[in-house]
């Protein structure tokens, strides 16, 4: 989300748009905040028609998804909507991988 307009010294007016984050215009509390380095170029109080059309040009959404956190977020949702084979599967290649990675490393060792 995006940071629209700055109440006091505690809380933030942010904005999704809704339609493309997921978020709705709401009031936030600034310690909940996670900033990053990315600007949008926007007047104070923009709308959410000018807030997308910031965030189209300056291209913040691509260099978003391309942080290490919000493919963290992603990693989580993947997981979260797992099915329970899909979990097993997982398992069982991690187990491979591991009997793999003790190989190499025995082999290394030698």
């Amino acid at each position: 989300c995006t940071i629209i307009d700055i109440v006091d010294q505690k809380r933030v007016v942010v904005d999704g748009p809704q339609s493309v984050t997921g978020v709705p215009r709401h009031m936030m509390p600034i310690k909940r905040l996670s900033l990053t380095d990315f600007k949008a170029k926007i007047v104070r109080g923009a709308r959410e028609k000018a807030l997308k059309i910031a965030l189209d040009t300056d291209d913040i959404m691509s260099k978003w998804a391309d942080t290490v956190r919000a493919k963290q977020i992603k990693a989580r949702e993947t997981r979260k909507n797992m099915t329970d084979f899909e979990r097993f599967k997982l398992m069982v290649a991690k187990r491979k991988r591991a009997v793999q990675v003790r190989a190499a490393v025995k082999k290394s060792k030698k």
